[in-house]
């Protein structure tokens, strides 16, 4: 009887142990997103704890794409939700070779056809082994805490809260000015 009960002690001793070492692996994988560094297009660092208080959107874009047309209405978010929201375009030239420009040439391509003012970064990978941190922490539950998801095409939309918290994502067909994204805002 004596030999059960220690058993029975050890087996509850182990699975306590494990249980916990998980939630704590679960809890300690999280990051912040106010902890990821990223440029700016014209090469400034980018502190993204300077908006913590508001709601960020971020969209990774391309100057030769069929979504294109939507930095207009980016633009328009920026202008009507600037008080509450930090609209920040990503350039990323991983879908058909869409954003083959130079930082300067995707500058002015933004701001004499579509009169970009909001935020807009360097170039970089939001998929695969070059993945930039930000969209590693974006598409991957055990950063982010809530929800993984792959970067689909140009125009992906993802919003986080005014905590630096993991919202959802739109796909590029979800249009800046739709009710999904301005309910949240």
């Amino acid at each position: 009887m004596k030999i059960a009960s220690l058993l029975t002690s050890i087996i509850l001793s182990v699975f306590f142990i494990n249980e916990t070492n998980l939630n704590n692996t679960d809890m300690s994988s999280q990051s912040s997103l106010y902890d990821i560094t990223i440029n700016s297009i014209t090469g400034e660092a980018i502190n993204l704890k300077d908006f913590k208080g508001k709601k960020i959107l971020f969209v990774n874009t391309a100057s030769e794409c069929g979504f294109t047309g939507q930095y207009e209405d980016l633009e328009k978010l920026h202008k009507t939700y600037k008080d509450k929201l930090v609209v920040i375009g990503i350039p990323c030239n991983q879908f058909g070779g869409q954003e083959p420009g130079t930082l300067t040439e995707i500058k002015s391509f933004c701001e004499v056809n579509y009169g970009v003012t909001f935020l807009m970064t360097e170039k970089v990978d939001v998929k695969g082994d070059n993945q930039h941190p930000l969209y590693t922490w974006l598409t991957k539950k055990e950063q982010n805490g809530v929800k993984s998801s792959s970067v689909k095409w140009n125009f992906q939309k993802y919003l986080i809260d005014e905590n630096g918290n993991y919202i959802d994502f739109y796909y590029s067909m979800t249009k800046p000015l739709s009710s999904k994204i301005t309910k949240q805002l």
